[in-house]
Order: structure tokens, then sequence, then C-alpha cells
């Protein structure tokens, strides 16, 4: 029997993380998405939704309770050994290479996966090696994480290396609870009736994310975006360097999602929250003092929504859509470029 996925386009609202899991999509490199929230707040919807957007519509659910061999696969030495090659049993690795993998309540994972996992999504490569043998194999997946802060948070080194990172509002209009609610009755009583309804849109975003990733590796990492980038990681006082590589990605992720040809100022601004949100510091370090010299001469130098009430309509879009002057509908990460 085949499972069917509420898909990406009928979610209502929700805008800045559809176009996030977008961009993830584009860029595995970017090191996944973290999504935060209470419970019943349709994130592992979302990371399905997302699975069907992509070329192969794998979706790996990864059990709190899985070992690291389960994980990363492993290597049979009597095989090795009898036959002279390393046999290989894949694991969940293998499974979701160019699909999604995703890790509900990933807070609740022990350190030592969850570090794993990221080395696997940022590298796009799985390395297992047993008793001088070893064997690798492309890993290249989307990582989607939720979890509950109430249920416990994770390590700020761990934290860090999650590309993205964005919360759901625990709290939704009334009108909007409605919608959310009427779509959902609708998917439950009948899933391909719903899913004929919403094929065009989802084709679309099919279409579009696969169009984006073909001419990501056209559009430069050019200077003028990293210069702008570091300056505002500077300012927000972010520990290291990984915020400046993540932003710059996202943003060249979010010009193929444009369809334009180099990142430009509204792309750094558009996802500047979804880097930032968990790395930026409350408390800047100290500008550095300038020399006693300056100090006694003082020089030019020393200046420092609407809501969704059925087909085709969408929620509020952001305050940063609606600078950019995009449509109420579609929302700004399912307009056509």
């Amino acid at each position: 029997m085949t499972e069917h996925h509420f898909p990406l386009a009928a979610v209502v609202a929700a805008d800045d993380l559809k176009l996030a899991l977008c961009l993830a999509a584009i860029d595995p490199a970017i090191g996944g998405v973290l999504i935060e929230g209470p419970r019943g707040m349709a994130k592992s919807t979302l990371a399905r939704g997302l699975a069907d957007l992509l070329a192969s519509g794998t979706f790996v659910t990864l059990p709190l309770g899985a070992s690291e061999e389960r994980i990363v696969g492993t290597l049979d030495l009597d095989a090795a050994l009898g036959e002279g090659r390393a046999q290989f049993s894949p694991g969940l690795l293998a499974k979701a290479n160019g699909g999604v993998l995703y890790v509900d309540e990933v807070n609740l994972l022990p350190d030592h996966l969850v570090d794993l996992l990221l080395d696997a999504a940022a590298s796009g490569v799985n390395h297992i090696e047993r008793d001088g043998i070893s064997h690798r194999h492309a890993a290249r997946f989307v990582l989607i994480g939720t979890m509950n802060g109430e249920e416990g948070e994770l390590r700020p080194q761990l934290l860090d290396r999650f590309g993205l990172n964005l919360a759901l509002n625990a709290q939704p209009q009334p009108a909007q609870r409605a919608e959310i609610v009427r779509r959902r009755l609708a998917f439950d009583a009948d899933p391909q009736a719903f899913l004929t309804r919403w094929q065009a849109q989802q084709d679309e975003l099919r279409e579009r994310c696969q169009s984006a990733r073909a001419r990501l590796a056209e559009i430069p990492l050019d200077d003028a975006a990293l210069e702008q980038i570091s300056q505002r990681c500077f300012a927000a006082a972010v520990d290291g360097l990984r915020a400046d590589l993540v932003w710059l990605r996202a943003a060249r992720a979010h010009a193929a999602w444009r369809g334009a040809e180099c990142i430009e100022a509204v792309d750094i601004d558009a996802v500047e929250d979804f880097v930032l949100r968990h790395r930026r510091r409350h408390n800047p370090p100290p500008a550095a003092q300038p020399p006693q010299s300056q100090l006694e001469s003082p020089s030019s130098n020393d200046k420092p929504g609407e809501q969704p009430q059925g087909e085709g309509q969408w929620g509020e879009l952001p305050a940063q859509a609606q600078s950019l002057g995009v449509r109420r509908e579609p929302p700004r990460w399912a307009k056509k470029p």
C-alpha cells in the first residue's frame, strides 16, 4: 500500500519554514534545518512534504534508539578475509542518499550520534572503517531535525552545526487554525483526492527546486557578498566562521531559487534570520580600544495577514516578503521565477 504524504504546497502559512526547507534541498551542504516548536505543529508533516519535492522522494526516519552501526552501516570482516573484499551492509545514511533524513526530538539523541549525522550532512560522504578495512559511499541528504525546547536543549556546539534554524508559531490565529484542521480532515478522508487537488502546485514546487539545484553551481560565491555577510556576522558577535559559510551558501541557494545569476542584497537579507537565530549572541564583544596617541589626537578613524480560507489561499506573508513586493498568492517560497 502506497504511503501518501501531505503535500508541502498545501501546508497553511509557515512560509519562512517552507522556504528554508527548499533552500536546504537546493544545497544540502548548507547543513540541514532544525525546526523548533511544541508538539502538534506539523513539524514532521513539513519534513515529509519536502521529500516529495526531491527526485528520489526518499524519506528516512532515524529512531532515537538507533545504534551507530544502524546509522552508518556495517562491514562484514569474515567476507573481507575469505573473499578478499569488504561486504558492506548499508545503514540509514545510505538509504537516505538523495532524500530526506528526519530526526524527531533530535535534542534527545545522544550527542555523538548527532555529531555523526551533521558530519555526513555537511560532507555528503559516509566513511566507515573497521580493523583497517574501510568503505565510503555518497550520503547526500537533507537533514531535518525537530525538537521541543521544553524537553531539553541541544549543546551549543551541536546547535551551531545545523545550517538553518527556525521556530514555529505555537499560537496560530483562529482562522488559520481552522483552515489547518479543514485541510487535514480533507486529506485524511480521501488522500488521493486531496493530492490530486494540489498536484499542480506541488509539481510547480518540485520543478522549481530541481531547476534551482541545477543552476546552483553557476552562481558565484563572490567576494562582495562575502564581505557583507562577514560584517553582519561580526556585528552579531557569532562564534567561529560557520555562520559566514552557511549564510553565503544559503544566499546563493536563494539566488538560484529566484532564478538570478548572482547573489544580491535581497538574497542575503532573506536568509539572515535562518542563519543567525541560533548563533547570535546577546552581548557583542567590546570594541577594540584605540591606541593612546589616537585618544589624544582624534581623527576620522575614531568614529567608530490575511488568513487562508480555501484552496489556493495562503497565510499572511512575512513582512520581509511584503517589502520585496511579493504577491499574497502564491507566497514568496512558491512563486515561480
